[in-house]
């Protein structure tokens, strides 16, 4: 048995200890609106976090995603701001990570996606923050890389979203300091081409994006590349019509922020600002457009990844404080 799945099937002082310990400072960038006594009473007792095995290769700006069981972190920027190619997945049953086959190219800032049991990973930036628009299937089965049709827009920290197996690219910044992109880039895995879609309302990068019920939501972000000019937007958008609308807006303003989905609510976690890095761990619930606040993270950190296993979100990787920094983090989060 897993240390994890221990924990989870515990005794209740084992599981109360667990709560115990994640309950954590208040994070360095203060949120804009801070909870109020029923909310912060919802955030003591929804859900616990777990430490465990770290990251064998500390980075942040990665792409995370799960297949067959496993959490896969791809890319992101290494100590020293060096893009890398190296790609780890993580077992929960054992806690331990396996080192894969190398991504073709070193990227940071990378979409990914999975979808029809292959992972996707879309554009991102080469060395420096050169947008590219390459895009590389990996195949868990044979444990390698192809290339496949690249994106219309070359961008960088953009999103991705997968509905009924086509994938999504959403947003992003053509550079550093760049414009931003409001682009919406639809790929067919099933004929290797890409068409375009209604661009989002509002441009942006260092965004999350997640689907229930066949919708995707575009969450947060920042404007021009610059954690200075963050957005709280929250945009649905409808596959079969060809809409976007706007809905309940993010509670805390930030970017370079992570999302998972759980039973139709989504999560999204961590971030940066000006001042400072995110614990933020906030709910979203699409059936009654709101909010709640839940259990802090343990480490605030920004450029993170969020994947689903069994219904456990592991958060892996980021950087601790604004800008350039990294970190082996790798937690779970139990709603």
């Amino acid at each position: 048995m897993s240390i994890l799945s221990a924990a989870l099937t515990g005794t209740p002082c084992l599981l109360l200890l667990l709560v115990a310990c994640s309950q954590v400072p208040a994070p360095t960038a203060a949120p804009t609106a801070r909870n109020d006594g029923v909310a912060s009473a919802i955030r003591e007792t929804s859900g616990f976090w777990r430490h465990l095995a770290p990251l064998p290769s500390p980075r942040s700006e990665v792409a995370v995603a799960a297949v067959q069981g496993e959490v896969y972190v791809i890319g992101g920027l290494a100590p020293n701001g060096r893009t890398t190619n190296r790609v780890e997945a993580y077992d929960p049953e054992s806690d331990a990570w396996v080192k894969k086959a190398d991504l073709p190219m070193a990227l940071h800032h990378a979409g990914v996606a999975v979808a029809a049991g292959k992972i996707l990973v879309l554009g991102g930036f080469a060395a420096g923050f050169a947008p590219v628009d390459t895009v590389f299937e990996y195949d868990p089965d044979t444990d390698t890389w192809s290339q496949k049709a690249p994106m219309p827009t070359a961008r960088g920290a953009l999103a991705a979203a997968v509905v009924d197996d086509m994938i999504y690219a959403v947003g992003g910044v053509t550079g550093f300091g760049e414009n931003n992109v409001a682009s919406l880039e639809v790929y067919d895995p099933r004929t290797d081409t890409w068409t375009t879609r209604a661009p989002m309302p509002t441009a942006r990068d260092h965004l999350a994006v997640s689907v229930v019920g066949e919708k995707i939501y575009a969450i947060g972000g920042r404007f021009r590349h610059s954690f200075a000019a963050n957005v709280n937007a929250n945009e649905q958008y409808d596959s079969g019509t060809d809409t976007w609308s706007p809905k309940a807006p993010l509670p805390t303003t930030r970017s370079g922020i992570a999302s998972a989905v759980v039973g139709d609510i989504i999560h999204v976690f961590g971030g940066e600002a000006r001042n400072g890095t995110f614990q933020e761990n906030e709910a979203y619930d699409p059936a009654t457009d709101s909010w709640t606040p839940l259990q802090l993270m343990p480490t605030a950190r920004h450029g993170l990844g969020a994947a689903v296993i069994k219904g456990i979100i592991y958060v892996v990787g980021g950087g601790v404080s604004p800008g350039s920094a990294d970190s082996d983090a790798n937690e779970a989060f139990q709603p």
